[in-house]
């Protein structure tokens, strides 16, 4: 790489006493001083004039000048300031002390060092005497000066109790043993066809790793080694070793993110230079807390010499990364994994703590053919789960009774939008309103009732729910809004879940916690963050938190929902809408069972018969009885 120059600062430290001392030797009467010729020298070197320079010394020119020019290249040094310290003189021989200051541009850091080299006075004048130890001291013509950084394993993302979330999996390093290799260019040139990394980048790590141990270049992940194999194998002097390393895969995926390597985009983009072991994350916490997890590494300026020990000049130690500590809880993640293994559909399941709002397992799965559930941003319409917030919002009226009848028609039409219950429903001629509610009544809802709440008591009601208004540490959660329903055909919509209303599984989750707890608790994911407030976000009644108890627990009851009833202690609500625009459909059930509250998700094409998300509440509920 080329060396880019300072401006040459002269520090002179030459102590001058009458006009026979310089520096701290004594010159003859007649004797030049040799402090112009360390000046010239100097600052030839740094302003990149090697053959000028080489010219003042007692080498060959050509060969000092060739020595001076690679001297820095591969520290990757993007500026070079010499500055003299002394000249001590004895007659016709002189030693001269400097100052360097290299910038490692590649890793942010300056090398500063002490150098000295000797002088000699003759025909032509005082020239430098020439070795390689000229540049650095001690350094011989068989040693070359390199950089190396070696990066510590990255730091993990851990649940509650100091488990990793991060699991152990394959993965595949493709790397060379520096040592060994007949044309390290070639390498580089070939391995940088494959994966985009600029050559010169390539050849740089090799020529400053001259060890005989495994240099590792690149880390993929099975897959991606699988979609390169053909082509790594024609790469000259490559070697691949498989590994078992927690980096790649995680049991909470939706939240922790995924992580890239030396070849990601990201880095590229970002102008970051390759260095092996480089990891990125891509999404989740590991995105948002790269700088924390990766730490700094340590690097090494050394001399280096092939089948030799590497000589250290100068060391950073860098710092490790520092684990992330969230509040997911491994147990009640795992139990969400293992319900959704088992399902053929898309679907995601958020589990919170109802008396705090941490978040315990966020989990999902997507089914081939079909679009995937995301936890935590996903926009999606309720259906009748969200009445659990438009019930709340009529009981706050004083106007409704759980007992109160409320007929359940085959079909209401408000302001010309026609409402049914898909599938039907017969509950008689006058049910009560909580039957109502137990077998997620569209037409109840949107109907008399809808018509006897206005958008502001909606809003009121979403809001004391937690519906938006909060963030999360990872980009795009989503926190849900309940709209601004323009008609009474718009606010019967949204009062079944439809309509304008949007949320998150998370969303419903928190929803169903604030029926348990009694108060909304924003949700908190990291250990250690702010939690956001939740000031003005409460159900002023406890009459209606009973009542609301009274229909959650009641609708548990129905045949449809009882299967999810696991323990007999279960509370919730079911609910359906539409997904998207074809003829897919989003089962839902929210509820909560002792401080666990959770939503559950599942796609269902239109008109399946006996579609529910109960079931899987089931299993997720079942799964948390085994480990529990």
């Amino acid at each position: 790489m080329a060396v880019r120059s300072r401006s040459f600062l002269v520090r002179a430290a030459v102590l001058v006493i009458g006009a026979g001392l310089v520096g701290f030797g004594l010159a003859r009467p007649g004797t030049s001083s040799a402090e112009p010729t360390v000046e010239q020298f100097l600052l030839a070197w740094q302003s990149r004039h090697y053959l000028a320079a080489a010219q003042l010394t007692t080498g060959n020119p050509r060969v000092v000048a060739a020595a001076l020019a690679s001297a820095y290249q591969r520290l990757d040094a993007s500026n070079v300031s010499m500055s003299m310290n002394s000249v001590s003189q004895h007659g016709r021989t002189a030693t001269a002390g400097f100052e360097a200051d290299i910038d490692l541009t590649g890793s942010g850091l300056l090398w500063s060092y002490a150098g000295r080299f000797p002088l000699q006075d003759g025909p032509g004048g005082w020239r430098v005497v020439w070795s390689p130890s000229v540049i650095v001291p001690g350094m011989t013509d068989r040693e070359e000066l390199a950089v190396v950084s070696q990066f510590y394993p990255r730091a993990e993302i851990l649940d509650s109790s100091g488990q990793s979330l991060v699991v152990p999996s394959k993965v595949v390093e493709v790397g060379v043993y520096p040592g060994e290799l007949e044309d390290p260019d070639r390498t580089a040139a070939a391995l940088s066809a494959v994966t985009q990394i600029p050559e010169d980048q390539i050849e740089g790590q090799i020529e400053q790793n001259l060890q005989d141990d495994f240099l590792e270049l690149i880390t993929y992940t099975p897959g991606e080694y699988a979609s390169l194999q053909k082509r790594l194998s024609e790469v000259p002097g490559l070697q691949v070793r498989q590994i078992t390393e927690p980096l790649f895969d995680s049991i909470a995926p939706d939240v922790v993110g995924s992580v890239g390597t030396e070849t990601a985009d990201v880095l590229r983009t970002d102008g970051v230079q390759y260095r092996p072991g480089t990891t990125v994350g891509l999404s989740g916490l590991e995105a948002t807390f790269q700088r924390q997890l990766v730490g700094t590494p340590r690097t090494d300026v050394v001399l280096q010499q092939s089948g030799n020990a590497a000589v250290d000049l100068r060391t950073w130690r860098g710092a490790p990364g520092t684990a992330v500590d969230t509040t997911l809880d491994s147990g009640v993640q795992l139990a969400a994994d293992e319900a959704l293994a088992h399902v053929p559909t898309s679907a995601a399941i958020v589990a919170v703590q109802a008396s705090t709002g941490k978040i315990l397992a966020v989990a999902s799965q997507a089914a081939g053919g079909q679009p995937a559930l995301s936890p935590l941003s996903g926009q999606y319409m309720p259906g009748q789960a969200f009445t659990i917030v438009s019930s709340a919002a009529l009981l706050s009226t004083g106007r409704l009774a759980p007992t109160d009848p409320v007929p359940c028609p085959t079909s209401n039409s408000v302001d010309g939008t026609i409402f049914t219950n898909d599938p039907a429903l017969d509950l008689g001629s006058t049910p009560s309103f909580q039957a109502d509610f137990s077998h997620a009544c569209a037409t109840a809802f949107a109907g008399g009732l809808s018509l006897s709440l206005s958008a502001n008591e909606l809003a009121k009601a979403g809001n004391a729910f937690g519906i938006g208004g909060w963030e999360l540490p990872i980009d795009g959660a989503f926190a849900g809004q309940v709209g601004q329903p323009t008609g009474e055909g718009s606010l019967a919509a949204d009062m079944i879940g439809t309509g304008d209303v949007r949320v998150s599984p998370l969303d419903m989750a928190l929803a169903a916690g604030v029926v348990e707890s009694g108060e909304w608790h924003a949700p908190s994911l990291v250990a250690g963050q702010a939690d956001p407030s939740s000031a003005g976000r409460s159900i002023e009644s406890d009459d209606v938190l009973t009542a609301l108890r009274g229909l959650m627990q009641a609708a548990m009851h129905t045949q449809q929902n009882q299967v999810a009833n696991v323990g007999g202690d279960v509370f919730g609500q079911a609910g359906s809408a539409p997904f998207g625009t074809g003829n897919l459909r989003s089962d839902w059930f929210v509820g909560y069972q002792g401080d666990i509250a959770f939503a559950v998700v599942q796609l269902s094409n239109s008109g399946a018969p006996n579609a529910s998300a109960a079931p899987l509440t089931a299993s997720f509920l079942q799964n948390l009885r085994a480990g529990a």
